[in-house]
């Protein structure tokens, strides 16, 4: 396939270009570098340029003949999308738009969508299953359930097809240490408790440990971001002409903010202070996925499942790369 990984400057995107060159395919990266990192593509063709440039995307799917498109691009912060959900709208829906009808007009239809677990909200039972409810309760979910009702519509009017993978909690980093997490600012769990753990940070904050759960804090089903970028290529693999198959990417099994934290102590060997917090607005106690339907149709396995593996992976890049890309 030649493929074009919008937003494959990122921490995703990055790990799933490896991933899909090593499998053989050819891969552009088209991304704005508002939030990604040009040394993360190492010798891969970037075009820096936004999605919501249909003229430049134009261009980049006919120069380098892409038959296949995976999209990354997007805003990502749950709490930011409450502050700003126009932000999240204009560049998360309404450029998704954009690169659907330059895809149609160029003739590409098949692509592999970047969703999320927070298009499921609050849920009503765990783990989580494809089919359960849609009841995003924030704008960043929002948006990227409104981007999965328009591939149902471009599918069924145009025959184009699409994969939607909903992600849950992305962690780790490449084993060879050389890609891995730098967002500014950071919002994710491991990456925050192990700038802790070298002295970046006082602590961490718990927000809240009065939640119904073994030890009273939030409770997360954390994905190795290799086994992440894995399942990518597989998804490339099975786009079918017309229509949109969903599959949840998750490990099945849940670990709680204090166990996270209590593993990148044990990983660092370093005392990393913890404070509680009052809960914050929009935090679900419980997310756990059901990946069997990946499992099953995909033939997807997870080789890094451990959250002790995710953690030292994660460890591994930031010791090595104290300052992220710019160290």
């Amino acid at each position: 396939m030649n493929v074009l990984l919008t937003g494959g400057a990122g921490y995703i995107g990055s790990h799933v270009l490896r991933a899909l060159t090593g499998a053989g395919h050819t891969c552009t990266v088209y991304d704005s570098l508002v939030k990604g990192h040009a040394q993360a593509v190492h010798d891969a063709d970037l075009v820096v340029a936004d999605v919501a440039d249909a003229a430049a995307l134009a261009n980049a799917l006919r120069e380098y003949r892409i038959d296949t498109v995976v999209h990354f691009a997007a805003f990502i912060e749950a709490g930011e999308s409450v502050q700003q959900p126009e932000k999240y709208f204009r560049n998360n829906t309404a450029a998704a738009l954009t690169l659907l009808e330059t895809m149609r007009g160029c003739g590409v239809g098949r692509l592999v969508f970047s969703s999320t677990a927070a298009v499921y909200g609050t849920p009503d039972r765990v783990p989580i299953e494809e089919t359960d409810r849609l009841a995003p309760i924030n704008p960043y979910g929002s948006s990227k359930l409104c981007v999965e009702y328009m591939l149902r519509a471009y599918a069924e009017a145009y025959g184009m097809g699409f994969v939607s993978l909903r992600y849950f909690n992305v962690a780790g980093a490449h084993p060879n240490a050389d890609i891995g997490e730098d967002h500014h600012p950071e919002t994710h769990l491991v990456p925050l408790v192990l700038a802790a753990a070298m002295g970046k940070r006082t602590g961490v904050k718990i927000f809240g440990d009065d939640y119904d759960g073994p030890d009273g804090t939030c409770i997360r089903d954390y994905i190795h971001v290799c086994d992440l970028a894995d399942a990518h290529v597989l998804a490339a693999h099975g786009v079918r002409p017309g229509e949109v198959r969903v599959f949840n990417l998750g490990n099945g099994e849940g670990f709680s903010v204090r166990e996270v934290i209590e593993t990148c102590r044990e990983v660092t060997g370093r005392d990393i202070p913890a404070e509680i917090a009052p809960r914050r607005a929009g935090d679900p106690p419980r997310l756990v996925a059901s990946s069997r339907k990946a499992m099953d149709e995909l033939g997807w396995r997870p080789r890094f499942p451990k959250l002790r593996t995710i953690i030292t992976d994660a460890w591994n890049w930031h010791r090595e790369h104290p300052e992220g890309y710019g160290s």
